[in-house]
C-alpha cells in the first residue's frame, strides 16, 4: 500500500500537496480561481503533466485561461477540444477542431512538463491507435526530397484533399513545381517550391491574398483525419459494418458512400469500424502523468453515459444510419474508473461540497472567498 500524507494538513496555494503514483489526494476550501493557482504551483514544482478533467467545456476553458496566467511561458497549456456535435450526429468537427486535436494527440507522448484541460465527454471519448496519429506524421525541412505524384497519393492516403486554391485545413494544391499545403495541426499554410525534386523554399502565405510571406526552415505534417482512411481502412470498415449491421448493410447509404471512398457528415462517429482496436486519451499520456478531478466531473460521466444510451435508444433502429453501441464510442463510467487506478489522482471538489472529503488525503487550505463590495 502505497504511503499517505498526514490527514487535515493545511497547505499553502504556493506550495499544494502533489501526490505520488497511485496515491489519491483531495484539495479542499478552495475558492474563487486559488484552483487554478495551486494547479499552477504544482506543474512548476512537478515534472511530468497534469491532466484536468472537468464537468463541462465551459469549466475546461475557465481553466485554461486562468492556467495560462498564472503558469505565463513556463509551461505549456494544451487544448484538445471537444467535436462540438452530440453522439451521432450526422454533422462533422469542423476541420479547426480536428487540427487542434491532432496536433495535441501527436505531442502528448513527448510532454515533459505541462497540463491538458478536457471535459470529461472529451476524456471518455475512443480514438484511434497510436500508430495512425505518429506513423502518419512528418517533417519536413529545406532540401528534402519530395517527388510530386508520389506527394500527391501520401496526402490523399492520410485525407488531405487536392484543391484548385487552398483555404483551409486539410487542404493541397499542385501548380507546376509549387505545392500549397495547409497542415493540420498548423495555424498558416505553406507554399513550398521545388527545383527538380528536391525543397528549395518553404513560406507560409496569406489565404485571402494568396501572397507568400515568411520563409520557414521546417513543417510538420499531421493526418487530415482522427482516422484511417486507406483501402486497407475501407475494407476493414465494410466487414466491420457487414457484422455489424447484417441485414441492412448492402442498402445503408454510408456504407455505400465509404465504398466508393466517400467520407458522408458524421463519418467520425464509425470511427471502430476503420480500426482494428480504439484506444482513448489516456493511451496517449506519458507515463508521469497526474490526473485532476474537478467538482463533479466523474459523477457527470455517468450522467454523460445516460445521454449517450438515450441517444442509441432514439436511433438504433435507423435503417439508412444505424449508430454503434455506446461502448464502441465511449468508456463506461466503470471502466473508466479501472482505467484511471494506476495514475495519481487530485481531487478538487466544489468550495461548498462536504462529500468528497473522504475521498484520498485531504489538504485543507486556508482561502476564503472575496467579500461582497457590490453596491446598494
Amino acid at each position: 500500500m502505497p504511503s499517505t500524507p498526514p490527514r487535515n494538513r493545511h497547505y499553502s496555494p504556493l506550495n499544494p500537496l502533489i501526490p505520488k503514483k497511485t496515491e489519491e489526494v483531495v484539495w479542499l476550501q478552495l475558492t474563487g480561481c486559488s484552483d487554478s493557482l495551486d494547479l499552477a504551483s504544482a506543474v512548476n514544482r512537478q515534472t511530468g503533466l497534469f491532466v484536468i478533467v472537468t464537468a463541462d467545456s465551459k469549466a475546461a476553458l475557465r481553466l485554461e485561461h486562468e492556467l495560462e496566467f498564472f503558469l505565463g511561458k513556463h509551461s505549456p497549456v494544451l487544448h484538445f477540444p471537444d467535436w462540438e456535435t452530440l453522439p451521432f450526429d450526422v454533422f462533422s468537427p469542423l476541420p479547426e477542431i480536428i487540427s487542434q486535436r491532432l496536433k495535441t494527440l501527436a505531442s502528448l507522448p513527448q510532454i515533459k512538463r505541462g497540463v491538458l484541460v478536457v471535459s470529461i465527454a472529451t476524456f471518455m471519448q475512443k480514438l484511434a491507435p497510436r500508430e495512425h496519429i505518429l506513423a502518419n506524421s512528418l517533417v519536413l525541412e529545406g532540401g528534402d526530397t519530395l517527388v510530386l505524384e508520389e506527394t500527391r497519393q501520401r496526402l490523399e492516403q492520410v485525407g488531405y484533399q487536392c484543391v484548385g486554391q487552398v483555404f483551409q485545413h486539410g487542404e493541397f494544391a499542385i501548380r507546376g513545381s509549387i505545392i500549397d499545403l495547409f497542415p493540420m495541426g498548423s495555424s498558416v499554410p505553406y507554399r513550398i517550391e521545388l527545383f527538380d525534386d528536391e525543397v528549395e523554399s518553404m513560406r507560409t502565405f496569406d489565404v485571402d491574398t494568396q501572397r507568400s510571406l515568411e520563409k520557414v526552415d521546417r513543417i510538420k505534417l499531421f493526418p487530415a483525419r482522427e482516422f484511417p482512411f486507406t483501402d486497407e481502412s475501407i475494407k476493414l470498415f465494410r466487414r466491420s459494418f457487414r457484422s455489424h449491421f447484417p441485414e441492412i448493410a448492402g442498402h445503408a447509404p454510408i456504407y455505400q458512400d465509404v465504398s466508393r471512398g466517400i467520407t458522408p457528415a458524421g463519418i467520425e462517429y464509425y470511427l471502430p469500424l476503420f480500426v482494428d482496436k480504439t484506444e482513448t486519451l489516456l493511451d496517449y499520456l506519458p507515463s508521469q502523468t497526474t490526473l485532476v478531478f474537478m467538482d463533479a466531473a466523474q459523477a457527470k460521466a455517468t450522467d454523460f453515459f445516460h445521454e449517450v444510451q438515450g441517444r442509441f435508444e432514439q436511433r438504433k433502429d435507423s435503417w439508412d444510419r444505424p449508430v454503434l453501441a455506446p461502448d464502441a464510442l465511449y468508456l463506461p463510467p466503470d471502466e473508466l474508473s479501472d482505467r484511471i487506478t494506476p495514475f495519481a489522482h487530485i481531487h478538487i471538489p466544489a468550495p461548498d461540497s462536504a462529500s468528497s472529503q473522504t475521498i484520498g488525503a485531504p489538504a485543507l487550505f486556508a482561502t476564503h472567498p472575496l467579500p461582497d463590495v457590490s453596491l446598494c
